[in-house]
């Protein structure tokens, strides 16, 4: 998704063209999903739990995430997104009540070195850095509360809910901030990859691992995308990472993997 977002503002898009044009592409495509399937779409207090989450929540995540890429590396912001399940374990400590093993705290210390190790390694603002952390712990609050109010829900439907709503939240910041799309054809060929690719592919495929391998395993899958983000990052964009923030990286990494294993 990174990569596709640097392509994106290449061809003139801006922030929130960007955002605003993914979620209604995705969202348009899920409700068509949801109509052509025959799902229900949610009520009550899911209903309302779910636009919650797509107009703060998923909105809050997106802004930072492709803000950050302005001010670091796509590999970089890859990565400190996925401190998430570091703060996912701290925050379910706290409001689900989970309990945290003296193995789990040890995995989070060293997620911690690894986060550490990944900011003090250059490639990046102070700005980026705060950005793509506070991407991290939008994500985390996502999954707690979906976690918690949604666990009995229909996903796709609860994710198309998601992602109109996202989309009717940027569409009302755009009566006060026009959004810039991609001025060239060419240009909005990244926005629909970031729509399909990077939002509805990736949520249907995430959803229809759970139900196969389970959440641990699809965790553990779904650690890959700052490995693969990085590699292109270096491959197509001519990034780099230091050794440094290499090494923090892989602890980052292989923290997330281990504590999705518990």
């Amino acid at each position: 998704m990174a990569i596709f977002a640097r392509f994106a503002y290449a061809g003139g898009a801006d922030l929130l063209g960007v955002l605003l044009a993914r979620f209604a592409i995705a969202g348009s495509i899920l409700a068509l999903l949801m109509i052509a399937t025959r799902r229900p779409w949610p009520r009550g207090r899911v209903l309302a739990v779910a636009v919650g989450m797509g107009a703060v929540g998923y909105v809050g995540q997106a802004v930072c995430y492709f803000a950050a890429l302005n001010h670091a590396s796509a590999g970089l912001v890859a990565l400190l997104l996925y401190a998430y399940p570091t703060l996912v374990c701290i925050l379910a400590a706290i409001f689900l009540r989970e309990r945290l093993t003296a193995r789990t705290v040890g995995l989070l210390a060293l997620s911690f070195a690894g986060i550490a190790l990944t900011l003090g390694g250059g490639q990046g603002t102070a700005t980026g850095f705060a950005l793509g952390l506070a991407a991290a712990l939008f994500y985390s609050v996502y999954i707690i509360v979906g976690a918690r109010e949604l666990k009995e829900s229909d996903a796709l439907a609860s994710t198309t809910v998601v992602c109109l709503s996202a989309a009717a939240t940027l569409g009302i910041a755009s009566l006060f901030q026009a959004p810039r799309f991609p001025v060239e054809a060419s240009g909005w060929i990244p926005v629909f990859l970031i729509a399909l690719v990077s939002t509805v592919v990736a949520i249907l495929a995430f959803f229809a691992g759970l139900k196969r391998v389970g959440p641990a395993t699809a965790s553990i899958v779904s650690t890959l995308e700052p490995v693969v983000t990085v590699a292109l990052a270096w491959g197509i964009l001519g990034e780099s990472l230091s050794a440094i923030q290499v090494l923090g990286g892989i602890l980052v990494l292989g923290s997330a993997a281990w504590l999705a294993r518990r």
